[in-house]
């Protein structure tokens, strides 16, 4: 009967050491599971403020410095120049200034915006000539009809006056020029002007040609023809295709600081 019982109780016992053994197990499974989202969430809070620092490191050396406006029109084109990380935007410190270099720029591209505008004033005024100055420089917008009879790309001897004026004002700087030639979709078909593209293409190439002979280098000028491709008004009226046959002439800004288009005015 003694044997029996101390049988009884043995077993007993290791029946309660069995049943509590698994509890530990699970003890020390739960623990190494949080230590290890505890790791884990230490290490995504280090590459978030990491990745915070570059981009603001990234956000002031990319952030632009708008310049003063004031005396002229300004109009502001919220299609251009877009962040590519949306990050609240800061303004720099009252003590920190822009690039010394990047403002001279900036005053030379404004003066001489000036400059074409007064030099083709009354062109301006009839609203054959448009002046604008951009986030990529300065445009220069001709009518066709100041330059060119229809069909042509011969330039009339007042468009060679016009030019000129304007090649005078850029031959002493050193800003890149792009000549575009525009027309509107009526098709021509000649045996000089195929089509529409070789008209535009020979109609910046005189403008140029002219600009070369004016005194500006030819390593600055680049000259292309769009066709009736970059419309700016509705080819449907005959006021939007006259607007449509065109000379676009490009100053460009090197590093473009701000994406404010201002008309240029007296």
């Amino acid at each position: 009967m003694a044997h029996y019982a101390r049988h009884r109780r043995r077993r007993e016992v290791d029946e309660h050491e069995n049943h509590e053994r698994w509890l530990v197990s699970y003890a020390d499974f739960i623990t190494l599971l949080f230590a290890f989202f505890v790791v884990m969430y230490a290490l995504s809070s280090i590459n978030e403020g990491k990745y915070r620092v570059m981009s603001d490191s990234i956000s002031s050396a990319f952030r632009n410095v708008p310049g003063d406006t004031s005396g002229a029109q300004v109009a502001i084109n919220s299609g251009i120049n877009r962040p590519l990380i949306s990050m609240p935007s800061k303004r720099l410190p009252p003590n920190v200034r822009p690039d010394a270099t990047q403002v001279v720029k900036r005053d030379r591209l404004r003066n001489m915006a000036k400059d074409i505008n007064k030099a083709l004033a009354p062109l301006v005024d009839e609203g054959k000539v448009k002046v604008t100055e951009g986030a990529l420089g300065i445009m220069v917008d001709i009518n066709a009809s100041v330059l060119f009879a229809p069909g042509d790309a011969r330039l009339d001897p007042g468009a060679v006056r016009a030019l000129a004026a304007i090649a005078q004002i850029l031959a002493p700087t050193d800003f890149p020029i792009i000549v575009e030639g525009h027309t509107d979709n009526t098709p021509i078909n000649t045996s000089q002007f195929p089509s529409n593209w070789e008209l535009s293409g020979m109609r910046a190439s005189s403008v140029v040609r002219l600009f070369i002979e004016t005194g500006v280098d030819g390593r600055r000028l680049t000259a292309t023809g769009y066709a009736d491709q970059r419309p700016l008004a509705d080819n449907a009226t005959a006021d939007g295709r006259q607007r449509n046959r065109r000379v676009a002439i490009m100053i460009e800004s090197r590093n473009p600081d701000n994406a404010v288009e201002v008309q240029i005015s007296e």
